[in-house]
């Protein structure tokens, strides 16, 4: 007997059809003997809806109010599969976080979990029942529920497989698994049998959209074997696991692209210890990540032009931080482009492959391609590119590393 753990996106229970659609589904792993975990989201578009009737009701809102107000879609979606499984027979009892609990952190709308009671989920599954748990929602130090943060049901999934020891967490969703791009740009994209961790975390983090960034980090921290399916095609998916279940490693895995990026210049930035702390350490008090950076002194070795990328979104809140400090920093003039894209090659075969940089910068040249910024990893070469150049790069790059399928 394995224990699993299912997770289903607003897709996958957007209607009542698909709810019975997930129950049948859940209905065959428990007749094959399995004892069963299932984690939902709120129905596609439901937490939208919530969160502009929050924004409708206040300017801005308490969020703490606001935690309880969109963590409500997920308890709706509970509750509806629960009532659905006992309907075909199968027993179940719908969870919310705040009853097993998802203990968390008290940081009302983007919430760690710190720990997840697995005791009444034991009971149930001695009582032959499939536990059905609200995702996305938790309970912080003041007894109050927190959510946490867009995406937050996979991290959910993951959290509780950790602390049941699922054998695997599957992630039921609208795509059929992980491919080596984005197959809308791509149409020869292979999807992968399986990816590590480490690649997956670095496909998340830079802009692959099939799981959150969060819930793979703590998959690897607990050694959570994590398989993404589509929730309307029955076939494999990808397996996300550790390196040493994959018997031979790729050199290149995958092209991920980022468009949520902007670039800051600052020219003729006095070249003199402390400077990049004047700049960096008031953009961290502002909540504004910072990602790659570039430095290029003079000549004379008096001045240097920096060059940085943030989030698109946080650009206006950093052009605003950055000239308050005009007369501290000393700089001449402040450039910004929110016209660009990060586009990254990402494999740990580059550990024990040279030449991966190289042949990166090569295909993008035959392309007319200019890069802006470089950063690397261990597993990762990123650059910064014109936005207009997004999908000439993405599939040059998928050619020349040869992961287009035959």
């Amino acid at each position: 007997m394995a224990r699993l753990v299912m997770k289903f996106g607003g897709t996958s229970v957007a209607d009542m059809e698909r709810i019975a659609h997930v129950a049948a589904r859940v209905k065959r792993e428990v007749a094959a003997g399995n004892q069963v975990a299932v984690v939902v989201s709120a129905m596609a578009g439901a937490t939208n809806q919530l969160v502009a009737y929050c924004n409708q009701a206040a300017k801005l809102p308490d969020r703490r109010e606001y935690d309880v107000v969109v963590a409500s879609g997920e308890q709706v979606t509970s509750g509806l599969l629960a009532l659905a499984l006992q309907d075909i027979g199968v027993p179940a009892r719908s969870w919310m976080g705040w009853q097993l609990p998802v203990t968390t952190s008290g940081a009302h709308g983007s919430a760690r979990i710190l720990d997840v009671g697995a005791e009444a989920l034991e009971a149930g599954f001695e009582r032959g029942e499939v536990a059905v748990v609200a995702g996305f929602q938790g309970v912080g130090p003041e007894e109050r529920i927190t959510t946490l943060g867009r995406g937050g049901s996979d991290t959910s999934a993951v959290a509780l497989a950790a602390a049941i020891h699922a054998e695997r967490c599957d992630i039921f969703t609208d795509v059929d698994g992980v491919y080596t791009t984005d197959p809308r740009i791509v149409a020869k994209a292979r999807k992968l049998d399986r990816v590590t961790y480490e690649e997956m975390l670095e496909m998340a983090s830079l802009g692959a959209k099939v799981l959150q960034t969060r819930s793979v980090e703590l998959a690897m921290v607990h050694n959570v074997r994590v398989q993404v399916l589509s929730s309307f095609e029955d076939r494999p998916g990808t397996l996300v696991c550790d390196e040493g279940e994959i018997v031979e490693q790729e050199v290149v895995s995958g092209i991920a692209y980022s468009k949520d990026e902007a670039k800051i210049t600052l020219i003729r930035v006095a070249d003199k210890p402390g400077v990049a702390a004047s700049i960096f350490g008031p953009l961290a008090d502002a909540n504004v990540n910072v990602d790659m950076i570039v430095q290029n002194v003079s000549e004379d070795g008096r001045s240097t032009d920096m060059t940085f990328t943030i989030g698109r979104a946080e650009l206006e809140r950093a052009l605003q931080v950055i000239n308050s400090l005009k007369e501290q920093i000393g700089f001449a003039q402040i450039l910004s482009d929110a016209n660009v894209v990060k586009v990254s090659v990402i494999g740990v075969g580059m550990r024990s492959h040279a030449g991966v940089a190289s042949r990166m910068f090569r295909a993008l040249a035959e392309k007319g391609i200019n890069i802006q910024v470089i950063s690397t990893s261990e597993i990762k070469v990123s650059v910064l590119i014109a936005a207009e150049y997004t999908e000439l790069a993405v599939r040059a790059l998928h050619t020349a590393f040869g992961l287009d399928a035959d």
